[in-house]
C-alpha cells in the first residue's frame, strides 16, 4: 500500500479530522511561497520580505509596504485548487471537523469550507486604523499608494505581521481542536514559523499525518508522511 493509499485509509476511517496548512496548499492556486526567493524581489524591493511585512516597517514606510503588498500579496484572481475543494467536501460529509490555516488568501472559503482558523488573518478584511471603516481586497488592490479611508485615515490589512501578535480566540479554538482531533493532517507547511508551527505538539491523537513537498521538522513524529504536491495527493482521496 504506497502512502497516498494509507491516507485514504485514515481519512476514510475517521469522522473527526482536523486540517493545518500553509503556504504549499496555495502555491497550486498560483499563489507565490514568498519564502522561495526568486530574482524578482531583488530586482524590484531594497528589503527582504519578512523586513516589509513587519508591523515596524508597515508603520515607518506604508508605501514601499503597500507597493509589496499589492504585488505579491493581493492574489485576487487565484481559485481554490483540488485540495482546499477535498478539504471542503471532507467537512461537508462531516468527517473533517476544522481547516486550521496559515494562509491569508481566504481559499478555503471559497472552496466553501465553512470552519476555517485564520492564524495569520485574511486579505479580505482591512480596516480604518482611524475610524475602523471596513474595506474589502478588491478596494486596497485598486487604491492608488497608500489605502486611506474617507475619513483620512491609512486602511490596514487584517493580517497578522511579523512582530504582531496572533488572535487569543482564533488560538485557542484551534489548539482545541487540534487536542481533540483522531487525524491531524498537516499539509503544505515547512512548520517553520511560530508561533503557529507550535501549535501541533498539541495533538495527543497516533494519527499525525504530514503531506508535503519536502521534510519537515515533524517528519519524524509523523505516523505517516506523504511527500508530493497536496492539490495531487487529495484529488486521490
Amino acid at each position: 500500500m504506497d502512502a497516498t493509499e494509507r491516507l485514504k485509509e485514515l481519512v476514510d476511517g475517521s469522522n473527526n479530522i482536523v486540517f493545518f496548512g500553509g503556504a504549499g496548499v496555495s502555491t497550486e492556486s498560483g499563489i507565490p511561497d514568498f519564502r522561495s526567493t526568486d530574482g524578482l524581489y531583488h530586482q524590484q524591493y531594497a528589503y527582504p520580505p519578512e523586513t516589509i511585512l513587519s508591523h515596524s516597517f508597515f508603520m515607518r514606510k506604508p508605501d514601499e509596504f503597500y507597493r509589496f503588498y499589492k504585488n505579491k500579496m493581493l492574489c485576487l484572481d487565484a481559485a481554490p485548487n483540488a485540495a482546499h475543494k477535498k478539504l471542503a467536501e471532507l467537512e461537508a460529509k462531516g468527517k473533517l471537523k476544522a481547516v486550521i490555516t496559515q494562509n491569508i488568501d481566504g481559499l478555503h472559503q471559497a472552496a466553501g469550507s465553512k470552519e476555517v482558523l485564520e492564524l495569520h488573518g485574511s486579505v479580505h478584511r482591512n480596516y480604518c486604523m482611524r475610524c475602523g471603516k471596513f474595506y474589502d481586497a478588491g478596494y486596497m488592490l485598486h487604491a492608488e499608494g497608500i489605502p486611506s479611508c474617507e475619513c483620512g485615515g491609512m486602511i490596514k490589512p487584517d493580517v497578522v505581521l511579523y512582530e504582531e501578535g496572533l488572535d487569543n480566540a482564533v488560538l485557542s479554538k484551534s489548539i482545541e481542536y487540534i487536542a481533540n482531533a483522531d487525524v491531524l493532517i498537516i499539509g503544505g507547511t515547512s512548520l517553520v514559523v511560530y508561533p503557529a508551527a507550535g501549535l501541533v505538539d498539541y495533538y495527543r491523537g497516533n494519527k499525525l499525518v504530514v503531506v508535503n513537498m519536502s521534510v519537515t521538522p515533524q517528519d519524524k513524529n509523523a505516523d505517516l508522511v506523504v511527500q508530493g504536491p497536496i492539490g495531487q495527493i487529495f484529488s486521490r482521496l
